[in-house]
């Protein structure tokens, strides 16, 4: 019988690394002439690539902005991640408690993903299973890389849970087939829409285990083929 899949994201769900990309960006569009709030800021970017957002940013201009902004971005906000990154509350536990495959996949490149994992502690538990949207060539909300993961171990589409904290990605994982949980803590504001697009909505990690089990109990037998 073919065992489920869960495909967790990373930025959001895994590390808490949205609200301080979000501060960096904030300050850098800031010195460029655009004004955001925190909150704007975090909606902006996030489950979304780099190059989307900051496509945005100079249609808002009207301009194209500095060269080396993107270099400078992704700097910084590794010098913020090595100081003040930390792992998703109660994540760790939700993991190391899992009897079920899992993997992450995310919008963000590899070398980025492997540094976020490795700050927090959380690399060990995934190392052969990360996949990244760079690789694969496809972005939420498209639904390629999702499938991408899936394919790669082995698992059909409607065996896998997608655990995410973006509407891209809510979308993405609805579109890919699968089933959809949407982390929604209550400062981020994302339960409605999370909801609204397909996800079955938790705030707080210490939900989700009790969510996937009864997943997994619900799931239709699917034996592997001979």
């Amino acid at each position: 019988m073919t065992k489920p899949l869960i495909i967790f994201d990373c930025d959001g769900v895994l590390v808490d690394s949205e609200p301080l990309s979000a501060r960096v960006m904030r300050e850098m569009a800031g010195q460029e002439g655009l004004a955001f709030s925190p909150e704007e800021a975090l909606v902006f970017i996030r489950g979304r690539k780099v190059a989307e957002w900051v496509g945005q940013l100079e249609v808002r201009l009207g301009r194209a902005l500095p060269s080396g902004f993107v270099p400078r971005f992704r700097t910084r906000t590794a010098e913020l991640f090595a100081s003040e990154l930390r792992a998703v509350p109660h994540v760790r536990e939700v993991i190391d408690g899992l009897r079920l495959p899992f993997c992450t996949a995310s919008s963000a490149p590899r070398e980025k993903i492997l540094n976020t994992l490795g700050l927090t502690g959380l690399l060990p538990f995934f190392q052969d299973r990360i996949y990244s949207a760079y690789e694969v060539g496809s972005w939420k909300p498209e639904p390629g890389l999702f499938l991408h993961a899936a394919a790669d171990l082995d698992v059909p589409a409607d065996g896998c849970a997608v655990v995410e904290d973006s509407v891209v990605g809510v979308i993405a994982g609805r579109a890919a087939g699968m089933t959809v949980f949407g982390y929604a803590p209550p400062e981020n504001g994302t339960a409605a829409e999370l909801r609204a697009k397909g996800a079955t909505v938790f705030s707080s990690m210490t939900e989700l285990p009790e969510l996937l089990g009864r997943w997994t109990a619900e799931r239709p037998v699917r034996h592997a083929a001979r």
